[in-house]
C-alpha cells in the first residue's frame, strides 16, 4: 500500500437493537469502510484520459476496503446488502469520484468476496471536510428485496480536503427491522406488469 496514496482508513459500525420502540427480532448491523485518498488528478487541471489512474489505484481501494468490510462482517457470505460511495473534495470533479467506484477493478473486488450478483447501488458528491457520506444499500443477489434498501450514514470531520477523495463500501448485516412494505415483485403482480418492464413503458 502507498503511504502517499491513503492518508488513513476509517470503520463505521452502527447495530440497531430497537426501531419504533420495538426490539428487533434480529440486530441490524451496518458496517462502512472508508479511505480518505488524495486525489491523483488533483492540480493537473482538466484531464481527458483518467484510464492510467483508475487501473493504478481502484484495485488497491478495492482490495482493501474489501478486506475491511469482511473482517468486520466475518464473512463474504454474512454480509446481505451491499453499496458503494465516493465524495471528491472541493478541487476535484465529481467525475474523479465516480472513477474510482464506477470501474470492475473497484468493484468486483467485494462482489467476488461476498459471492453478489445485484450491481452495487452507488452514491457519488462533491462536498467539503465533514461532508455527508451516504452509501446506499441493496440485496447481493435480489434488487427487489425492499427489506434491504438502506442507507449508511456517515462524516469524517477532516476529509475530504480540497485534494482528496474518501472512498468507501458499505454492507449490511440484516435488513431494517419490522420492515413491512412488501417487495417489488408483488406490486409488479398487482399492476399487471413484467419484471423486465417494470413501468410497462
Amino acid at each position: 500500500m502507498s503511504v502517499t496514496l491513503v492518508r488513513k482508513t476509517l470503520l463505521h459500525v452502527e447495530t440497531t437493537f430497537v426501531e419504533g420502540g420495538k426490539e428487533a427480532a434480529k440486530p441490524l448491523k451496518l458496517i462502512a469502510a472508508m479511505a480518505v485518498v488524495k486525489n491523483p488528478w488533483a492540480g493537473r487541471g482538466f484531464v481527458e484520459d483518467l484510464k492510467p489512474e483508475i487501473h493504478a489505484v481502484a484495485p488497491i481501494l478495492g482490495e482493501l476496503l474489501t478486506k475491511m468490510i469482511i473482517d468486520e462482517a466475518g464473512s463474504g457470505e454474512a454480509v446481505e446488502a451491499y453499496g458503494k460511495s465516493a465524495v471528491v473534495g472541493l478541487d476535484g470533479e465529481v467525475e474523479h469520484a465516480s472513477a474510482l467506484i464506477h470501474t470492475l477493478r473497484f468493484g468486483n473486488h467485494y462482489r467476488g468476496a461476498v459471492g453478489a450478483k445485484s450491481y452495487l447501488a452507488f452514491c457519488n458528491t462533491r462536498g467539503p471536510a465533514n461532508a455527508p457520506i451516504m452509501i446506499p444499500l441493496m440485496d447481493k443477489n435480489d434488487e427487489g428485496r425492499r427489506s434491504h434498501y438502506l442507507t449508511i450514514q456517515c462524516a469524517i470531520p477532516d476529509a475530504p480536503a480540497a485534494d482528496e477523495i474518501v472512498i468507501a463500501l458499505g454492507a449490511s448485516i440484516g435488513g431494517r427491522p419490522h420492515h413491512r412494505i412488501g417487495d417489488r415483485y408483488q406490486d409488479l403482480k398487482e399492476l399487471g406488469h413484467d419484471v423486465e418492464n417494470p413501468a410497462a413503458v
